[in-house]
């Protein structure tokens, strides 16, 4: 009903009109008792004749009302105003929502239908991402997200519009083609919510909405701002269905030449037709925007490094109670015949041991396991420019792979047989923001993805025999001889792996029909990846020669088995993965030997040890002193 300015509301003031739609008339408002300007929502009376539903909105209302984040429009309350308290008085009872007035415009109106800054771009979508991973928290879907229900405040603020409305009332009418909203009665499954061009596929087809239908919505809005175009415009609502059910947006390569690769993997990544396929949560949304912001800025010319040690014989030293320091750092980047000096930079800088390390989708992320100060295993993420490791809450685990999607595969619980090398656990998925990990299998000793993030390689011992298995339950090859390192190939066609056989080890390559064959021989065998083409193999190995124990080469052979040298490296190197543009991460393992003495009656031990580390060679007969190399 419209409201003249200086109309009470019991103790809202009106001041003036700020819009009229068909989910209600908006007006700026004083409330009396706090001297607060507010926006008041007056909203349609037939949203009220049935006594239930009225019961259901006002049960909804107070849930939207809890929500409290910056990135989401503030509802204060819901209230029902009889007529006898409107001043002048009238016969109808008015139901209002009392919101936050915002000051600036919405998303619809900043865009004007040209394409942001990729900067700009992902500032917005970071604060909206957090805003939805906020309601998501407290179970509110939107269900009707889009560029009007977006606001910019004056302050360069993103604020949700609107949140749960969806759900609670009818949407506009009026309008035609790809602005069309459908309409919204009831939440029950089979009745379709949202506005159409924003829409999910299940939203369409009148399925049940839950956050990854919001996530779909929000990588419509993205794809817009960094475009300038809609991602699914089409002349009729018709057309625009089909094109949410059946096709993808063009390439945003060809809109916007500014775009990296990893935020056009991001958005493709929302807008994915099957939900189990999108992202899960707001929450993994965001942790990915903020790594691709942190990316799209100048690339980073040198190749990085991280650090770990495997279950061989020093590495077992180390986990058996000795310290060990690692390296990591960035690697020469290509792998052509006289490439330029390489360049390393530093990753870690705790003592510990690295299990595994590898690239995150963008390329820079680096995400690896490790037990710091003897802690237990845990997963970290890191970047080049950052000193600092953050913890991604996943404990007693350590890392397998990440897939092209965001996945993290991970091995919980551990365990080591009477063999150290056969190290196993269960393997399990989970996302890269972190979560609770969904178990697969286990007694896994290694695991990898698939190029497209869909199936997951495992390699592990049953019968007393090394089997790899891909997909899980199908063993492409199975020998008495221990598997090490197996990784799949960029192409997904070949499974490449060490296979140590007595005093010698070999590099081999099987198909998925089974067929293997070996490529080289080496003398041990210090990780593996595959080049960024898929034509070679890169490994790290220690140099054969009576001289050569403690330098390790790194170096590439091709599928015809022809091998080439890439770097010679003094002391233990280990290959950890390969960047999409060559940076290779590696590993330097150097062990640092720690003496630690127990006075009588000390809780806690004493730092013995002399210059770079010691080893304890005797001790007194009083027990006072030590003797030490």
């Amino acid at each position: 009903m419209p409201l003249d300015t200086g109309t009470r509301l019991g103790p809202y003031e009106i001041l003036a009109p700020l819009g009229a739609g068909g989910m209600g008339e908006v007006f700026r408002a004083r409330d009396g008792r706090v001297d607060r300007i507010v926006a008041i929502k007056v909203l349609p009376q037939e949203l009220f004749e049935d006594a239930e539903r009225r019961a259901r909105f006002e049960r909804e209302a107070r849930i939207l009302a809890s929500l409290n984040h910056p990135g989401i429009a503030v509802l204060y309350s819901f209230e029902e105003i009889p007529g006898a308290s409107l001043v002048p008085p009238s016969a109808s009872t008015l139901h209002i929502l009392v919101m936050e007035l915002l000051e600036g415009e919405t998303l619809r109106a900043a865009l004007g239908g040209a394409k942001l800054s990729t900067k700009r771009a992902l500032d917005w979508a970071r604060q909206m991402a957090h805003g939805l991973a906020a309601a998501h928290e407290k179970g509110v879907i939107h269900r009707d997200l889009k560029p009007e229900n977006v606001f910019l405040t004056k302050d360069g603020r993103i604020k949700i519009l609107d949140f749960g409305l969806a759900k609670l009332t009818q949407a506009e009418e009026g309008s035609s083609g790809t602005n069309l909203p459908t309409q919204t009665r009831g939440t029950e499954p089979g009745v379709v919510m949202g506005t159409l061009g924003y829409m999910s596929p299940e939203q369409v087809k009148g399925k049940p909405a839950d956050a990854r239908s919001d996530i779909f919505s929000f990588g419509a809005i993205l794809y817009e701002m960094l475009s300038g175009q809609r991602a699914f415009h089409r002349e009729t609502a018709a057309e625009t269905i089909s094109a949410i059910l059946r096709e993808d947006p063009p390439d945003l390569s060809t809109t916007n030449q500014n775009v990296p690769p990893g935020l056009e993997r991001l958005v493709a990544h929302c807008l994915e037709k099957n939900p189990e396929q999108r992202f899960h949560s707001a929450h993994d949304l965001a942790f990915d925007l903020e790594s691709v912001a942190g990316t799209s800025g100048a690339p980073i010319a040198s190749v990085t490094l991280a650090s770990r040690a495997r279950p061989r014989l020093g590495a077992a030293f180390v986990l058996a109670g000795l310290a060990a320091a690692f390296a990591a750092g960035f690697v020469a980047r290509g792998f052509r015949a006289a490439p330029p000096p390489p360049a390393f930079k530093r990753l870690t800088f705790r003592r510990g041991m690295v299990w595994t390390a590898r690239f995150a989708p963008d390329g820079q992320t680096v995400v690896y396991g490790a037990g710091w100060e003897a802690n237990p295993m845990e997963v970290y993420l890191t970047r080049p420019e950052s000193p600092e490791s953050r913890p991604l809450g996943i404990a007693d685990a350590s890392l397998f792979g990440v897939s092209p999607t965001g996945e993290l595969a991970v091995m919980l619980h551990a365990h080591t047989s009477a063999r150290s090398y056969e190290r196993s656990g269960t393997l399990a998925r989970v996302p890269l923001a972190g979560g609770s990990p969904r178990p697969i299998i286990e007694d896994v000793r290694y695991a990898d993805w698939s190029p497209d993030g869909r199936e997951l390689m495992v390699e592990r011992i049953v019968a007393g025999k090394h089997r790899i298995e891909f997909p899980i339950g199908k063993v492409l090859y199975e020998t008495t001889f221990r598997i090490e390192s197996p990784r799949i190939s960029p192409r997904g066609d070949l499974i490449a792996f060490f296979e140590a056989k007595g005093d010698f080890t070999v590099i081999r390559v099987v198909d998925l029909a089974g067929k293997s064959r070996t490529l080289v021989t080496l003398l041990d065998w210090w990780n593996l990846a595959w080049s960024p083409d898929g034509s070679e193999i890169i490994y790290a190995a220690p140099e054969t020669g009576a001289s050569a124990a403690d330098v390790t080469s790194l170096q590439a052979v091709t599928l015809a088995g022809k091998s080439r040298l890439l770097l010679r490296f003094p002391g233990t190197l280990e290959l950890h993965d390969v960047s999409r543009d060559g940076r290779i991460l590696l590993g330097i393992l150097r062990f640092e030997y720690q003496l630690v003495g127990l006075a009588a009656g000390a809780k806690d031990g004493r730092e013995l040890s002399a210059l770079d580390g010691s080893w304890l060679s005797g001790l007194s007969s009083d027990g006072k002193s030590i003797l030490l190399t």
